[in-house]
């Protein structure tokens, strides 16, 4: 297993498309906005810096960012990175106001079907900002398992069978299994 691009992965309503530098004025705008970016990691000031950011993606073998889209517009942002054995770390996950009511839990269950189905990860971790309480019980009502902390940040950890449970009892959300195209 490891993590791979594709170019599309599609889901019921939404799409993840492979970001490229033509999508660094939507992330720098997601990136840079003073709200949705209060619990991000600090971004560059410089458009032209999220460019270069985007250029290296387009070589680097060791993530998969995605644009996510709704009808043909891209509402967001996800990435999957930082590969631990068999478990994958996902996030930068930004979702624009005005968005579909479901498009957060659509997405989170695309990148889960993904990275379990798709490229064989059975686990997964990511942080959360203490201070981002929406998010963090967002994913702990998804199945999401608190393992640690430090003064800025929570630690999850994901099992494969809080994968699967959260995939099948949302099933509404994402019926069949993502299709991938590479």
């Amino acid at each position: 297993m490891k993590i791979q691009k594709a170019k599309q992965v599609i889901g019921k309503t939404l799409i993840l498309r492979d970001a490229t530098k033509e999508d660094a004025e939507f992330i720098f705008s997601l990136r840079t906005d003073p709200v949705k970016s209060r619990f991000l990691s600090i971004t560059s000031p410089l458009l032209k810096d999220q460019y270069l950011w985007l250029e290296r993606y387009e070589n680097s073998d060791d993530q998969a960012y995605f644009i996510i889209e709704y009808e043909n517009n891209p509402i967001g942002t996800v990435r999957i990175y930082d590969q631990k054995g068999d478990s994958f770390c996902w996030g930068s996950w930004i979702l624009i106001d005005g968005r579909p009511s479901h498009a957060a839990i659509e997405s989170l269950l695309m990148v889960y079907s993904y990275a379990s189905y798709h490229l064989g990860f059975t686990s997964s971790h990511f942080d959360v900002r203490k201070k981002n309480e929406r998010a963090w019980r967002f994913y702990e009502r998804f199945g999401a398992t608190r393992v640690s902390e430090n003064d800025i940040d929570f630690f999850y950890s994901l099992s494969g069978n809080a994968i699967n449970d959260t995939l099948a009892k949302h099933s509404v959300f994402l019926p069949n299994s993502v299709t991938v195209i590479r």
